[in-house]
């Protein structure tokens, strides 16, 4: 805009975002948080190479996962629907005042997701290229300067691009499903498109950001850069946050939920997440993201090492993680503050929390990996085994993000002392886990019976985690 407010909103809110993470975590910890992030993936990375993992593989893992942030950041379209009609409290975040700037809803949201696009680079993406390329060169003997110069400045763009494109993907899929029957129409056949075109051997990776980095071709540049501006194009397009839906009149639905259930809490935490906008679908969502990502990892690894992975144990593996997101979303629009006029001990609230996770997070898990599993295929022993590993996994993710975060499980990602701790709990038990998935198949039965039996351990560790986590945060928010 010619007067420059649109620039002046854009640097209010990266000031923002900086005064909110250095605030929470006191400045100096979050500070240290992106050499934390460079110190992390260059232990990983150059660990797994050195033991015989190919580069491609650990670039292909990266360049997933800077599409799955990207996916999640951009659900800020759940979140800004709710903030909009009020369900999320005290929130008065820039991007969520329209009604008091002279700026329209959308604009700001375009501000946002620059501004989120610029901060994340910087803090994330652009220090896992630093440590990921320095960590393979140092074990590939690798000591031209300007070679893993090169390769980091690749890799951070083509990361970036995955990001972006996964961000934008989020908004695109929200701003189609918004628009009736034919949103949804277009959404439907671009799905159906690239099933066809990858149930048919075509090469979607090599048109990709990953792609690109491998083998920085014309036609690789220009077919990925016309995928991230299309898809971000329908996105702000498509997505309107401020648009409201068609009023409804709902029944006393309480009474009837908690006597099916028999806990207030849960019952409140259940009916927020089903009233918010995108209802149980989010939580469906997000496994659905993870489900994506894994079977694209699993066929890489499998055209790479030569070795089909087992589906079973890695679907059932890294499913599991849909426990933090899901406990994201079960706290999303909640916190210990609202219920301090009640005759509520933080014990209850606690207790409600996890029933209402018990009865989401391993549903929603394995109704995304039943059909995964059968139509991958593979041994029924491996399939009950990934099934067990999900339910563990996801409970063992729960008791840790509960013991260290309480009702916050969103804010430690920034903490760089909690976010190192948690990584190291999540790495410790699921590392030996993915091995034996993406290279120790077909699983013999003594590993399978291991794998169960871990498993259940997992489970067990989560609720012991859970139930320390009672009186130690009782402790905090009677002391706040």
């Amino acid at each position: 805009m010619p007067d420059g407010r649109t620039r002046r909103v854009f640097v209010a809110m990266l000031r923002e975002e900086w005064r909110l993470h250095g605030r929470l975590f006191r400045g100096t910890r979050f500070a240290l948080f992106p050499v934390l992030v460079a110190l992390v993936t260059a232990g990983a990375a150059g660990g797994v190479v050195a033991t015989g993992t190919a580069p491609e593989t650990v670039y292909a893992g990266l360049h997933a996962l800077a599409a799955v942030f990207g996916l999640h950041t951009g659900s800020i379209g759940f979140v800004g629907r709710d903030a909009i009609d009020d369900l999320l409290g005290d929130l008065t975040l820039l991007v969520f005042s329209a009604r008091t700037l002279p700026l329209s809803q959308s604009r700001l949201l375009g501000v946002f997701v620059v501004k989120d696009l610029v901060y994340y680079a910087l803090l994330f993406l652009l220090p896992i290229s630093l440590g990921t390329a320095a960590a393979i060169s140092a074990v590939r003997g690798v000591s031209d300067v300007a070679s893993l110069a090169g390769t980091s400045a690749l890799l951070w763009a083509t990361l970036t691009c995955a990001f972006v494109l996964g961000m934008g993907a989020t908004l695109a899929v929200l701003g189609l499903t918004g628009r009736g029957l034919p949103g949804r129409a277009v959404l439907g056949a671009v799905l159906v498109a690239g099933g066809a075109a990858w149930t048919t051997g075509v090469d979607i990776a090599a048109y990709s950001p990953y792609g690109v980095f491998l083998a920085p071709t014309g036609p690789r540049i220009a077919a990925t850069g016309v995928a991230v501006a299309a898809v971000s194009l329908v996105g702000a397009a498509t997505f309107d946050p401020s648009a409201r839906r068609p009023a409804r009149t709902v029944g006393p639905s309480f009474r009837r939920w908690r006597r099916r259930l028999g806990d207030p809490i849960a019952t409140k935490t259940l009916l927020d997440v089903h009233r918010s906008a995108g209802g149980f679908g989010k939580v469906l969502f997000s496994a659905g993201v993870l489900l994506g990502v894994t079977v694209g990892l699993t066929d890489l690894a499998g055209r790479i090492t030569g070795v089909s992975p087992s589906a079973g144990i890695s679907l059932g593996a890294v499913l599991g993680l849909s426990g933090f997101t899901t406990y994201n979303w079960l706290t999303q629009s909640d916190d210990v503050d609202a219920y301090r006029a009640l005759p509520l001990s933080v014990a209850s609230l606690f207790a409600g929390k996890l029933r209402a996770f018990l009865l989401l997070g391993p549903a929603v898990g394995l109704a995304v990996y039943a059909p995964a599993v059968v139509w991958r295929g593979g041994p029924v022993g491996e399939a009950v085994v990934g099934a067990a590993l999900l339910v563990g996994v996801a409970c063992y993710i729960f008791g840790t993000t509960v013991f260290l975060t309480g009702f916050s499980p969103n804010e430690f990602l920034f903490d760089t002392a909690l976010f190192a701790v948690f990584g190291l709990a999540m790495i410790v038990p699921l590392v030996p886990v993915l091995v034996v998935g993406f290279a120790l198949a077909p699983v013999s039965p003594v590993l399978l019976a291991g794998l169960g039996l871990g498993s259940a351990m997992l489970g067990l560790v989560g609720f012991a985690l859970y139930r320390r986590a009672i009186p130690r945060w009782t402790r905090r928010y009677r002391q706040g």
